[in-house]
């Protein structure tokens, strides 16, 4: 039997690396009698983490889902990798819960994956409950935890727990909310406990405007006021509340269960999905949202893909709208194709729970499908809808990859396809001027578990190197020239000649050409004989065999022979009057140039500036968030290849950046001629 709507949970882990989402996650399952034993990280029998890959590594790679039932209650819980390479499982995750559980740890507070990850979190408007986990190891300290919550996730975090004893003595929680277990704490704590509950009494407060005013008065809250004032809180971020754990050794799990049934919200109470569409036009144009009820047409949104080497693909989604039932016909209106469903199922990590059917708002698996990959909608034919895609980020670092053997070069682009589907922050790329196959991600780790991927499963050994930079050229200055074009070989000769000037063009307009002759001095066809000359000149560069770009080129004279001027003559004067006048033009060479952001360390920023400094970089402007230094920054591309391990190694690993194109600029004399002779002496040798 389907669960109700009103009874489900969706509910994201969020943190950086190692602070314990997917123990939590093995906790709550076991908790909630959904496995029979609690897995561990170290013992590579988590549900979560069930790759090879991740196995090995010893944390989460890919998203993944599971679930358990309190009561009538449904808890789907969406495990996310903490490391920021991966970051496009986390913009998955979110994207697809109600609510979030973000991860701190006791000993080392706020880390920078835990901050970048709430910051997505935040951007969708979700609730949620920070869980200060390893409140047993030792060192841990609470009370520097919540300061450090308060500074990056907000002010508005207020702690609903205070643990019983610390480190070595942690035995779990007293409750702020309900005073339960205040009385059992030492004098001293409990005068702190106290504080914090009146703080969160005071929170409670704000986040109401019938109750602040009662509270101001009479200095205090009923019970029945609290706990709907606080569930209505945190349903509208108002409130973020925060419990210590342990939950590797069980502790705090129980309370954070009952935090998700009792204080979470359901889909109902969550910001209904938008479509592509919208209602209206001009000032009254708004986009089109989908509530999640039952007795609307079904419509979903798939969110992950996984290649299974049993199952084959795995479509997991949620439910929008509507009922969704076994061996349902549905349309992708993203493809415009038709797919079947067969068997639905409930995902527990790798393995798949058959049900019959599912409400709005739960997340479902199929298996199978043809035409259908992330970020797709699937809804009924006779009502159909789109809807937005998760916005996921552009990737940040390529490599380049050859084939080792000629055998893999006809299965590469399958594979590397397959790999797309499963982490669409995976990209590649023929370029189309190095001719190189390229593959982008979102950090090194990122593309070398995406390498050995591609051994392991699809049996595809590579060679990676730095893509080269995508150079071009252009002139600086305008030149003339006049070129005659004559060949006679016995028989039938050719003849033309060209009379050219061209002019260099703002950056960005790229190619012009323009046709000045009076006269009929060069006949009509053989104006696009000799622009047909131009564009293959344009293509193989005058300084180092770079594109040409921004010019434009003007033919205003010549002269015809009436039986040897033909096609292939003019090609060959149209090309060498263009590269004659290049020559008097002074021609350079182009480079990208990138726009950077770089979320930084405060304490790292001298080193980083001085290291943008050395890769040519310029600052644009700095501002601070959430703890971090965020730097804008423009950098040529070449440098930026280099970069990535560098601001790895100056930061320990803490520094992330994004990076778009921004603009081409001219190289530097000096670089220049470097570039120029490498590019000669591969040509030769190719």
């Amino acid at each position: 039997m389907a669960v109700s709507t009103k009874d489900i949970r969706n509910v994201v882990l969020i943190s950086h690396a190692g602070e314990g989402k997917t123990t939590l996650a093995e906790s709550l399952l076991f908790a909630g009698d959904a496995i029979p034993r609690k897995g561990s990280v170290s013992g590579k029998n988590t549900v979560s983490d069930f790759c090879d890959d991740e196995k090995e590594r010893g944390n989460s790679i890919n998203l993944a889902v599971a679930h358990y039932k309190k009561g009538s209650v449904k808890v789907n819980l969406i495990d996310t990798p903490g490391f920021l390479d991966y970051i496009g499982e986390v913009y998955a995750g979110i994207a697809a819960a109600d609510a979030a559980i973000v991860m701190v740890d006791a000993v080392g507070g706020v880390k920078v994956g835990t901050n970048k990850f709430w910051k997505i979190a935040k951007e969708r408007n979700i609730p949620a409950l920070v869980v200060v986990n390893k409140m047993d190891k030792e060192n841990a300290d609470y009370a520097k935890a919540l300061e450090g919550i308060k500074n990056t996730i907000g002010r508005n975090a207020v702690a609903i727990g205070y643990p019983v004893g610390v480190s070595s003595t942690f035995e779990g929680m007293a409750n702020l909310l309900t005073k339960t277990g205040i009385d059992k704490l030492p004098d001293e704590d409990k005068k702190k406990a106290d504080e914090l509950s009146n703080a969160l009494v005071e929170g409670i407060a704000e986040s109401d405007d019938a109750l602040i005013e009662k509270y101001l008065e009479e200095g205090a809250l009923e019970e029945s006021e609290i706990t709907p004032a606080f569930r209505k809180g945190v349903i509208e971020g108002k409130i973020i509340p925060i419990v210590p754990a342990a939950v590797e050794s069980g502790k705090g799990v129980d309370e954070i269960m009952d935090i998700i049934e009792k204080y979470f919200p359901s889909p109902l109470d969550g910001a209904p999905a938008v479509t592509e569409e919208s209602s209206g036009e001009g000032e009254d144009a708004a986009p089109v949202v989908v509530e999640a009820k039952s007795d609307l047409p079904f419509s979903a949104r798939v969110f992950k893909t996984i290649s299974d080497p049993f199952a084959g693909q795995i479509s997991i989604f949620r439910i929008n709208s509507g009922i969704l039932k076994a061996n349902q016909t549905v349309k992708n209106s993203t493809k415009g194709a038709t797919e079947k469903f067969g068997h639905i199922f409930a995902a527990m990590g790798k393995d798949l729970v058959e049900v019959d059917s599912a409400e709005a708002g739960d997340i479902i698996a199929v298996v199978k499908l043809k035409n259908t990959d992330t970020n797709d909608t699937l809804c009924e034919d006779k009502k159909e809808t789109r809807f937005k895609k998760i916005a996921f980020p552009e990737p940040a670092v390529s490599f380049s990859v050859k084939p080792k053997s000629r055998s893999d070069e006809d299965k590469i682009a399958g594979a590397l396809s397959k790999l797309i589907a499963e982490d669409p922050a995976f990209s590649m790329l023929r370029d189309p001027v190095t001719h190189e196959l390229v593959i982008s991600g979102m950090g090194d780790l990122h593309l070398k578990t995406m390498v050995t991927r591609l051994k392991d499963r699809y049996g595809v050994d590579v060679e990676i190197g730095t893509p080269k930079v995508a150079y071009k050229e252009t002139i600086t200055a305008n030149g003339d020239s006049q070129y005659r074009h004559k060949k006679q070989s016995g028989g039938a000769g050719q003849f033309a000649e060209v009379w050219m000037r061209i002019e260099p063009l703002p950056r960005g307009e790229g190619y012009e050409f323009v046709d000045e002759v009076v006269g009929g001095a060069i006949p009509k066809q053989l104006i696009g004989s000799t622009e047909k000359g131009v564009k293959n000149a344009l293509g193989k560069g005058i300084v180092a065999g770079f594109p040409v770009v921004d010019v434009k080129v003007t033919v205003y004279d010549g002269k015809t022979h009436p039986v040897d001027s033909k096609d292939i003559a003019f090609q060959i004067a149209g090309a060498q009057a263009f590269r004659q006048s290049c020559e008097k033009a002074k021609p350079v060479l182009l480079e990208p140039i990138m726009h950077v952001e770089l979320s930084v360390p405060e304490e790292n920023m001298g080193d980083i500036t001085g290291s943008l400094s050395t890769r040519r970089g310029r600052v644009q402007g700095m501002s601070s968030e959430g703890g971090m230094q965020v730097v804008e920054a423009e950098i040529p591309l070449e440098e930026m290849y280099k970069y990535a391990n560098e601001l790895k190694s100056i930061t320990a690993g803490r520094a992330t950046y994004t990076m778009s194109f921004a603009h081409y600029e001219v190289v530097p004399s000096n670089i220049a001629q470097k570039i120029i002779s490498e590019n000669k002496r591969e040509t030769k040798e190719e």
